[in-house]
């Protein structure tokens, strides 16, 4: 085999880490769907955060007070592109928190599984699929 098979770390590279990006994303939801608390929030502010292509994106931050009497105040780690008014500054949230470490939460509604979903099918299908061409290619030589 030729030097050409070093191309397909590339493929598998990407795949490998989309894979871990969405277990991660998928084992904290379920984490906090057995064991979260929820709590209602209010948003205090946005941050603002741009891309390197000049995308804009918004992070609504909340905060609550947690069952122990402590006050929280975390920003999500979604952001969009524009908010609407269910999240404006002064909105009224429920969040869904770990009591353990609270600046793991969910903000109901925003905060999106589709995501974490789509980077473990993905990262599945291309590093799955680039291990069955390089088996194929070291059966075949």
């Amino acid at each position: 085999m030729e030097r050409a098979w070093l191309f397909s770390l590339i493929p598998l590279t990407i795949g490998v880490v989309s894979l871990a990006f969405g277990v991660y994303g998928l084992r904290r939801a379920a984490i906090l769907r057995s064991t979260g608390v929820d709590a209602e929030a209010r948003i205090v502010r946005h941050e603002v955060r741009r891309d390197d292509e000049g995308g804009t994106f918004y992070h609504p931050v909340a905060a609550w007070t947690a069952h122990d009497g402590t006050a929280q105040e975390h920003s999500s780690r979604f952001g969009r592109g524009a908010v609407g008014n269910t999240l404006a500054v002064g909105a009224r949230v429920t969040v869904r928190y770990d009591p353990r470490a609270p600046h793991r939460f969910a903000i109901e509604g925003w905060d999106m599984r589709v995501v974490d979903l789509l980077f473990t099918v993905l990262g599945a299908v291309l590093a799955a699929g680039t291990v069955t061409v390089l088996l194929v290619r070291l059966l075949t030589l």
